[in-house]
């Protein structure tokens, strides 16, 4: 049993030898499950703020304090970005539907922002403390690569340089 989206439609599969009170209550459960996957996968604005404190709580010491996070159509060659001086977020709609541990990851990055301003070691170090941040930033550098983009957080030889001095 399941249901997925097609477009515009929702297809539901169920085995023909439920009865019709099972198919409505099954159809019911897979709807609910189904939009309930959706919002995940296209949290709101005053998700994204939810989940924002709960990251920098758990990865940043409750440190980073947001002003608003919220969904921006205009970032097509970033994935976030942050202004440390108003405290606010702005990830790129090219995220939706993105893994949430790689929507977590550029979240923690621009919540690093508003601790450290730029890119250097302890910038680095900060978002290190996201356990898929390794992963995350790898899953960003496939899509980008696949679409003929910049990597859209930071230039991939300053990354080098910061990851040089905080092993060296």
């Amino acid at each position: 049993m399941s249901a997925y989206r097609d477009g515009d439609k929702v297809v539901v599969l169920l085995p023909s030898r439920l009865s019709k009170a099972e198919e409505e209550q099954w159809i019911a459960t897979l709807l609910q499950r189904l939009a309930e996957r959706e919002r995940r996968r296209r949290p709101s604005d005053d998700d994204l703020f939810t989940r924002a404190l709960e990251l920098s709580r758990r990865h940043l010491g409750g440190r980073a304090e947001p002003a608003s996070v919220r969904w921006v159509d205009n970032q097509h060659a970033r994935w976030g970005s942050c202004t440390p001086d108003d405290a606010t977020i702005r990830l790129s709609t090219r995220l939706r539907g993105m893994p949430p541990w790689v929507l977590d990851y550029v979240l923690v990055h621009e919540l690093a922002h508003l601790l450290i301003p730029g890119h250097g070691p302890d910038f680095w170090a900060l978002v290190g403390r996201y356990p898929k941040a390794e992963r995350a930033r790898g899953y960003l550098e496939g899509v980008a690569a696949t679409a003929h983009l910049p990597l859209g957080l930071d230039d991939a030889d300053e990354l080098d340089d910061a990851r040089r001095s905080v092993a060296g």
